[in-house]
């Protein structure tokens, strides 16, 4: 519900947008005048919203509006479950299970971000996170040379996995400054042979 002190001197009046699903209100507020003030209370099923409103020859607001920090929450948690369940669906169409070979070993910390697996089809390697991957921030992923130095190397992240489009002995993912975690990829069928 929507009450003005002054109805004489401000118009005010109401309308809805949207489907059944989505309908917004829009609140219209107009001065018949400038220099005049009244106050305007706007209660909702989740809140009252106590408003002073003036009234200027030049400057005017065309609008104002709120939101619920919780409802923006929610939206984005069912965007970005929507999203990786359509990236593991891409995942799963570009990749034939029979040429999947789970030939790596995870070692090193334990951070929250720790990968679940990590395979490759012959051409990429997938590594798999925790659903919680895109709440933090992500490390980066570095493969080790022969020599065990890190190098950068280019991948893209796809829902909660990274898809590196080479194969590698050995990879590493930090994150930290002074105290980084480490945790180590390692190819087993390679590692053997060493």
């Amino acid at each position: 519900s929507v009450s003005a002190g002054d109805t004489v001197r401000w118009v005010v009046g109401d309308t809805t947008s949207g489907g059944a699903s989505g309908e917004q209100v829009h609140i219209l507020v107009k001065p018949i005048a400038p220099g005049l003030s009244t106050n305007l209370v706007i209660a909702t099923d989740r809140r009252a919203y106590h408003l002073e409103m003036r009234s200027f020859r030049e400057t005017y607001m065309a609008a104002i509006s709120w939101t619920y920090p919780q409802d923006q929450l929610v939206k984005r948690r069912h965007e970005l479950q929507r999203s990786n369940d359509a990236a593991e669906t891409v995942i799963a169409a570009a990749v034939d299970p029979d040429d999947l070979k789970f030939r790596y070993e995870i070692e090193g910390d334990r951070p929250h971000w720790r990968p679940v697996r990590a395979f490759d089809n012959g051409k990429q390697v997938f590594i798999q996170f925790p659903e919680n991957i895109a709440q933090g921030e992500a490390p980066p992923l570095f493969v080790l040379s022969r020599q065990g130095e890190p190098e950068l190397v280019n991948y893209r992240m796809r829902g909660n996995y990274y898809v590196v489009d080479r194969l590698f002995a050995a990879a590493e993912l930090r994150l930290g400054e002074k105290s980084q975690d480490i945790v180590r990829i390692i190819r087993t069928d390679l590692k053997r042979r060493s």
